[in-house]
């Protein structure tokens, strides 16, 4: 059995760049048996001096992706002392963004872990706003970060997914008047809960375009103005009694009530951490 050839890479991140562009180099040598030898976050001078002696004892290739430049700077000279054949992933990618785009580079580790953070930040509070939307499950109140209320046609459910894209966790609660709002509503801190109310002739215009798309007669109660107003009284009942703010999306674009929404959050945040 032939003998490992041992490659080290070291980065001040996880690594994951390093280690995917080796394995697929490695790959490419078929009749060689390589072992790859890891450390992540490296930090300081005496990690990096570490690896310098293994790799020297072990006539070993150091691999590396360092965005940190102190770090980038002593392993180069150490290898370079050490006769130590040493490659830097990342900086001649680097160089030509700096120099295309005439921006310094952050030099921060991680940064491609915080993207990745946001992504599925994103995709869970999606399928938050799917699985908590119409009331289908009213655990998802307290779960939280915003709570829409409004009656039926108010844009509660593409607002909740839009905002969800933008990252909150959003459940929606229809009021109608026959069905009692649920009891965790009232236990909401304040700055959770927004009303979404509409103009009644907006409303039943929005209804029965609704009922004549389902192949319904637009002369439903569900369009009807009377139920129209029996419905929005009954849900500013319920918005003054949970004490949220109301914001009225009539004619706007859902974009709008969204950013509406984002003022209101930000703006509770900053009372409550006076």
């Amino acid at each position: 059995m032939s003998q490992k050839e041992i490659v080290y890479l070291l980065s001040d991140s996880i690594g994951e760049t390093a280690e995917f562009v080796v394995k697929a180099v490695a790959a490419q040598f078929i009749e060689k048996d390589f072992e790859i030898r890891q450390t992540s976050h490296v930090s300081s001078a005496a990690d990096i001096e570490q690896i310098i002696l293994k790799a020297k004892k072990d006539d070993s290739i150091v691999v590396y992706t360092f965005v940190i430049d102190e770090l980038k700077d002593y392993l180069n000279k150490r290898a370079h002392e050490e006769n130590i054949d040493a490659v830097d992933l990342l900086s001649p990618l680097m160089n030509v963004f700096i120099k295309k785009y005439n921006r310094e580079p952050a030099h921060k580790p991680g940064l491609t872990r915080k993207l990745d953070e946001k992504y599925f930040q994103k995709v869970e509070a999606i399928e938050f706003a799917v699985k908590y939307d119409d009331a289908r499950d009213t655990e998802g109140i307290a779960k939280a970060d915003i709570v829409l209320i409004g009656v039926s046609r108010t844009s509660k459910t593409p607002l909740s997914m839009y905002l969800a894209y933008k990252g909150y966790k959003v459940a929606n609660i229809p009021l109608v008047p026959e069905v009692p709002a649920p009891a965790e509503l009232f236990e909401l801190p304040k700055g959770k809960c927004i009303g979404l109310i509409i103009k009644p002739d907006s409303l039943n215009a929005i209804r029965k375009e609704r009922l004549k798309k389902l192949g319904l007669q637009p002369h439903a109660a569900y369009a009807k103005l009377d139920r129209i107003l029996e419905e929005l009284d009954y849900a500013e009942k319920i918005m003054k009694r949970v004490g949220c703010p109301i914001i009225n999306v009539s004619n706007k674009a859902i974009e709008e009530t969204a950013n509406d929404v984002m003022d209101i959050l930000n703006m509770q945040k900053s009372v409550y951490s006076l």
